[in-house]
């Protein structure tokens, strides 16, 4: 599997409730952690980014997931994308949450899978 593809197995899982910390790569070495910028946290360290993700997935719902403008440069073993993307979810209040959001993110093959090393997520707001 690609890059490209990664991320959009990503965007998939996502919006069918299916885990997403296996896409997110271990830190190595320790002093060089994972980070995670999402619309309302961030999260550093592997451990802490994957333990997010399944806190999500367990408290969310019915997501809509609908990339805009992806794009994705792989070299080597190193990729890096940015994406606009309608983003929609339930939370477990049962409140609808929806945003337009901005992607950017790396990713790094290791042993024959792309996983994601950095993610950012984030709101465009009006000046």
């Amino acid at each position: 599997m690609d890059a490209r593809a990664t991320v959009t197995d990503y965007y998939d899982s996502l919006r069918h409730g299916a885990p997403l910390d296996s896409f997110v790569a271990e830190d190595r070495p320790a002093d060089d952690p994972i980070v995670k910028f999402g619309v309302s946290e961030t999260l550093v360290g592997s451990d802490a980014v994957q333990s997010g993700l399944r806190d999500q997935t367990a408290s969310t719902s019915d997501w809509t997931v609908e990339s805009r403008a992806l794009r994705l440069t792989e070299r080597g073993d190193h990729a890096w994308f940015s994406d606009r993307v309608e983003l929609a979810w339930t939370d477990a209040d049962g409140e609808r949450r929806s945003f337009d959001t901005r992607w950017s993110g790396t990713l790094e093959r290791r042993d024959g899978d792309w996983r994601f090393v950095g993610l950012h997520v984030s709101t465009a707001s009006e000046l």
